[in-house]
């Protein structure tokens, strides 16, 4: 593993696929010309809208959300984490939550299937229900394993709030931990940023959290504040509230340092 920039992408993805993916191109592009080699895009990158808009046109925002992960990592000869989109599931009606993980040559290194779903009434009065159109994941994410990069571990949103799943992504030898997500706006002000240093702390691993923010559709705000944190639970990047990217440096000499004065990983139990 070497030091490399990596960024976390922040949109604000709206219930229009080419609008979306414009906004990602000019994000990605913005994240390399910096010298990022990591880009991670966040939950919903390519459409959010209505359940029945993003089951209707299901099948394109598939379709053209890989492709154009493929593409841009070609493009920008990067390794891309295409944040989540919904890939139809046969004979249901409903969509797997999925996360990709694409190598510059535009190849699948490998995928995750979101396996936490957000049925949840939040207390500003909003209820969210993503079982109604998604089918849960079986299969706890993988990690990939890279000389160059290092070990990257996939999760989705909500995961975050499943400590035993990054602990899964920790014993597979995770050294960096993708958490792209659309956090609601009215959780994400009290727990987004204090359950990623959570995750990073107690697996001495960074964190890159891309993020959806501002309005997206109707009354779904989302919280912002893409990030990147380091083993020790440092912040070393925001976003901020608007479109944009964190960008930051991945250090293997940290994380063996956070490693070697905190060895928590080698003290556990059970």
């Amino acid at each position: 593993m070497k030091s490399y920039l990596a960024a976390a992408i922040q949109l604000t993805s709206v219930p229009d696929l080419q609008k979306n993916l414009a906004q990602a191109e000019e994000l990605i592009d913005l994240a390399v010309r910096q010298g990022a080699e990591l880009v991670g895009l966040p939950e919903n990158f390519s459409f959010m809208g209505e359940e029945k808009d993003r089951l209707a046109q299901g099948d394109t925002i598939a379709i053209e959300s890989e492709k154009f992960l493929k593409k841009m990592a070609q493009r920008f000869q990067i390794t891309i984490l295409g944040g989540s989109f919904p890939l139809p599931v046969d004979n249901t009606g409903k969509v797997y939550n999925t996360t990709l993980l694409i190598d510059p040559n535009g190849q699948e290194l490998s995928r995750y299937y979101k396996v936490h779903l957000f049925d949840v009434d939040v207390p500003d009065g909003n209820t969210y229900r993503e079982s109604n159109t998604v089918v849960a994941g079986t299969q706890l994410p993988p990690v990939h394993f890279s000389e160059k990069l290092g070990n990257l571990g996939l999760s989705i949103c909500y995961d975050v709030r499943f400590p035993e799943l990054y602990r899964h992504l920790a014993d597979k030898g995770a050294d960096i931990l993708f958490v792209p997500a659309a956090f609601t706006a009215f959780t994400g002000k009290d727990h987004w940023q204090v359950l990623l240093q959570a995750r990073a702390i107690e697996n001495t691993a960074y964190v890159i959290a891309p993020a959806q923010t501002g309005n997206n559709y109707g009354r779904r705000l989302t919280h912002g504040h893409a990030v990147i944190i380091d083993p020790w639970g440092v912040i070393l990047a925001d976003a901020g509230e608007k479109p944009g990217i964190a960008i930051a440096e991945i250090k293997p000499t940290r994380l063996e340092q956070v490693r070697r004065q905190m060895p928590s990983l080698q003290h556990r139990v059970f």
